[in-house]
């Protein structure tokens, strides 16, 4: 368990002072998966980042303001998933108005990318190398979405939400297993990259179990982003350090590794801007589930195998029923690979339209499909049970370590906010004396030119990603919060959760802790090892070919985050109970409070 301090904050506009340390006027916080109460809730992966959303909640902060300071703790605890080098995409729902919103934070690529930017010799560059590359790295959006986020619907400046993480960074916080193991899966590259090294590799080696981790390069970034705003990141001195670490990525000269440069600039830097986009929304057994919008696929994939699935009778199988999850799954990557992406005219009303949903639906049948499924025609006209027309797409390498968090506040608004610097460790590159790593975002665009794949690199363009930050409304209110890292298993996670909780009958602890799969138009399934015990043999009867999900970390599937709102202004706040070492739920006011 992770014990660190966190100097708590008196929130006043304009003014921010210390109060006496938490253990001195209420219960210390304790890392728990599971938490229920009132006056607001939270579910991060991470204590220190729960305890700093609900300090936030407490002292007069909406679920906008702490989710921006949970995740900015995040970059801190978290620095291999979450940071300001990276970006993501923010879901939320405004009480007051009913509506939900969404925020692309998403990355872009520089002016100067083109679609063969990741090709060399008439090959593609190997995916390791672009990781850890300078090619590999997009214009952050992490700074300009919190900035408008906050503006648009926080009550709490930048500096005021920045302050939690600014201490953590400074006094530091206690290494534990999961830190050690994410830097263990680094280890060869960081040896290679000074500041990286300088960083996370005290005297060359790994961290110590129970040493105390600081980041005073962190700390003081974050408070030059505290007084001077947003332009701090994304104009003058701190813009040039972050263009100069990508151009000239700074290796150990005595290193053999090649690392490429980067071809963005300041003015890519200076041009980026976070976007506002309507969310997808598709009715699901009289749910109404709100996702991200392309360039995420998130929404749009999640939705359609919800509108395949509700387009066939319903089941009391349990095995019947994941049969049609997995083959709609199955179905829905073919065409997220073939249509969604940031082009121009997706189809997403096409895709996310029931008649389309019936037209793929009918072609599930008792036994698995061959592989590969083949896109779908989803233009406007439906009849019939029609194969699938075209040629199946190749699925593009997501990396699995990102992170989620969920917010939920005492007036009803709502967060589900998923963070992601692609890889553990993004690309390796820490930008000197910043304490922050970059993003290998732009390995999710595909390398090889294709005049049919909407997902290929291209000035300005925002890679495709699989990030779900998931709002269902029942009755025009909120009912549950959900969303996970995974790369492209974050998809089926999210749409498996769904299903554990809605058709299932689970509680949302038992959905996100029951064992998982992924189909994504793959040859085989990947599992979890307790999902083949209890599934595997009459699944592979239907023709399903299963296998163990290979990770990293390897068996194990996503890391999710949710809240759920039970009835009369009481919240449940869910987190992995195990996954990655477990998440941090918490709420305002849990039931046992004798305050």
């Amino acid at each position: 368990m992770r014990l660190r301090y966190l100097a708590g904050l008196l929130l006043v506009p304009g003014l921010v002072l210390p109060v006496p340390a938490l253990a001195e006027t209420r219960k210390p916080y304790e890392k728990q998966p599971v938490a229920e109460g009132y006056g607001g809730a939270v579910a991060t992966v991470d204590l220190d980042a729960s305890r700093t959303a609900i300090e936030i909640l407490r002292r007069g902060g909406n679920a906008v303001d702490a989710a921006v300071a949970a995740s900015a703790t995040l970059g801190v605890t978290e620095p291999f998933v979450a940071a300001l080098g990276g970006g993501g995409f923010f879901l939320y729902y405004d009480a007051r108005t009913g509506r939900v919103h969404t925020i692309d934070g998403r990355e872009t690529a520089p002016a100067a990318m083109r679609q063969d930017s990741f090709m060399e010799n008439g090959a593609p560059i190997p995916f390791a190398e672009a990781v850890t590359s300078g090619l590999s790295v997009g214009a952050p959006g992490t700074v300009r979405q919190w900035e408008l986020a906050l503006r648009k619907w926080g009550k709490m400046s930048l500096r005021q939400v920045l302050q939690p993480a600014i201490e953590v960074a400074r006094r530091g916080f206690t290494v534990d297993e999961e830190f050690i193991a994410q830097t263990a899966v680094n280890l060869d590259r960081f040896k290679d990259i000074v500041p990286t090294r300088e960083l996370f590799l005290p005297g060359g080696n790994l961290p110590v179990l129970g040493s105390t981790f600081r980041n005073p390069d962190l700390a003081r970034t974050y408070r030059e982003l505290a007084a001077g705003g947003p332009d701090a990141f994304y104009r003058g001195s701190l813009a040039a350090e972050i263009v100069d670490a990508v151009r000239r990525p700074p290796v150990d000269p005595a290193s053999t590794r090649n690392v490429r440069p980067g071809l963005l600039t300041v003015d890519d830097l200076r041009g980026y801007r976070a976007v506002l986009r309507e969310p997808t929304r598709v009715g699901y057994r009289g749910l109404d589930v709100y996702g991200m919008a392309p360039p995420s696929s998130g929404g749009s994939t999640v939705g359609e195998a919800l509108n395949i699935i509700s387009s066939l009778p319903k089941t009391g199988d349990r095995v019947e029923a994941l049969h049609r999850y997995l083959e709609a799954s199955r179905l829905s990557y073919a065409d997220r690979g073939r249509y969604v992406g940031d082009v121009p005219d997706v189809p997403l009303k096409e895709l996310l339209s029931t008649g389309f949903a019936r037209e793929r639906a009918c072609l599930i049948g008792e036994r698995a499909m061959p592989h590969p499924a083949t896109p779908g025609s989803p233009d406007g006209t439906y009849g019939g049970c029609p194969a699938a027309g075209g040629t199946p797409d190749p699925l593009t390498y997501e990396g699995p370590q990102t992170t989620h968090l969920t917010v939920a506040d005492k007036w009803g608004n709502v967060v589900a906010y998923t963070i992601t610097i692609e890889q553990f460790g993004g690309n390796g590159v820490v930008v000197p004396g910043r304490g922050f790593l970059l993003n290998n975002e732009l390995t999710d665009f595909s390398f090889i030119p294709s005049a049919t794949d909407p997902n290929l690199p291209g000035p300005g363009k925002r890679p495709r990603s699989s990030m779900s930050p998931t709002i269902v409304l029942k009755d025009g209110r909120p009912f549950l919060a959900v969303g996970t890292p995974g790369g492209s298993t974050i998809i089926t996670t999210v749409l498996q959760i769904l299903l554990n909780r809605v058709d299932f009958g689970m509680s949302l602890p038992e959905a996100l802790a029951a064992p998982r799969a992924t189909q994504r138009n793959t040859p085989s399934t990947f599992a979890e090892q307790a999902f083949i015990d209890a599934y595997g043999p009459a699944l592979t009867a239907r023709g399903h070919t299963l296998a163990l999900f290979p990770g990293p970390p390897a068996g194990f599937i996503g890391a999710a985050t949710g809240i759920e709102f039970t009835g009369h202004g009481r919240i449940q706040a869910v987190a992995e109970p195990t996954r990655r070492g477990g998440g941090s739920a918490l709420v305002v006011r849990p039931l046992d409070d004798d305050d």
